[in-house]
């Protein structure tokens, strides 16, 4: 039995996690602590990471010398290769920090780094809904979109890490912004752009008189977001369910690329995939089935994340477990 340590990095909290792998196939989360990022400081951060190391290993009876391998996951842009942070949007200050160097000096294991689009996807690939295949596509659809990629049984990261950047595909001429592009993947299909969505549809009825359940005034149209949309959606309301319909006929033409091009056996889609798909897969299944190869598409399954809300934590062990 390999001992595990993920580390996640993220712009507003970090966590570390104990976990078990078994075998090739079996990991368990046994312990996990989390704490604020001090913001543009990345030094004080990686010490309470090894101040929280310590802490969960001496709570759980262990000592350094038990640990077989570290993964850190963290947003991009970052070098898989040479373990370096280089500067994040959401991580100022973090400007080519060599961070699998000062895991690997300090616990004397091996250290893997990936973005955290490519974490979740060898977690979903080892241990969750595409656990036994090859050829796996991980999404996130959540904040933003992005997506990792299992090709021939071996995560791709491209020539620079930035392969999976579905997001900033163009989908339409017009639309919501995301990845600093209008009309993009991830303007249709991420909690921001369904909000943006909400937003204009949800305007247009206020301005020519109309009530509308979900938002009362249009002082209130800064505070929709997709969690408010999904629950009037699932309550009846047409309007909320038109702007699901909108997010999800957009997913199925991104859909449809990716399937086309990466003929994968699997697209497995996580956080708002996952809890609103009803809301989302019927108009996202008949875009896909109208645009993409038959072949290719019949060869493909489109799964929500097994995961759930511990991926995080699984995607960051994953790492590791990768690492060795």
């Amino acid at each position: 039995m390999k001992k595990l340590i993920g580390i996640d990095i993220g712009g507003t909290k970090c966590a570390i996690t104990l976990g078990t792998l078994s075998g090739r196939n079996e990991i368990a989360i046994k312990s996990k602590k989390g704490f604020p990022t001090i913001p543009g400081n990345p030094k004080k951060v990686v010490e309470s990471f090894f101040k929280n190391i310590d802490a969960v290993l001496r709570e759980n009876g262990m000592a350094e010398s038990d640990i077989d391998a570290i993964g850190v996951s963290c947003g991009g842009p970052l070098d898989s290769k040479s373990g370096t942070i280089m500067n994040p949007p959401n991580l100022v200050g973090w400007d080519n920090v060599k961070i699998t160097e000062i895991f690997e000096k300090k616990y004397k294991v091996p250290c893997g780094l990936q973005n955290d689009a490519n974490a979740c996807a060898l977690a979903e690939w080892k241990f969750g809904a595409g656990k036994g295949l090859k050829n796996v596509i991980f999404m996130t659809f959540g904040t933003g979109l992005g997506a990792g990629l299992i090709l021939d049984g071996k995560l791709y990261a491209g020539t620079n890490d930035n392969a999976g950047e579905v997001g900033h595909i163009r989908l339409s001429e017009f639309g919501p912004v995301g990845y600093g592009k209008a009309g993009s993947f991830e303007g249709f299909c991420s909690g921001g752009g369904i909000a943006q969505i909400a937003k204009m549809k949800v305007a247009e009825k206020l301005q020519m008189g109309e009530k509308v359940s979900f938002c009362k005034a249009p002082a209130d149209l800064d505070k929709l977001d997709a969690k408010t949309v999904a629950a009037a959606a699932d309550s009846g309301d047409e309007l909320a369910r038109e702007i699901y319909a909108e997010s999800g006929r957009k997913l199925g033409a991104g859909l449809a690329i990716i399937v086309d091009i990466l003929n994968p056996q699997a697209v497995i889609i996580g956080s708002i995939f996952a809890r609103s798909r009803n809301l989302l897969w019927k108009h996202a299944r008949e875009v896909l089935e109208r645009e993409s190869l038959p072949l290719a598409r019949k060869a493909c399954k489109i799964l929500p994340a097994k995961l759930g809300e511990n991926i995080g934590d699984y995607a960051a062990l994953s790492v590791a477990a990768y690492k060795i």
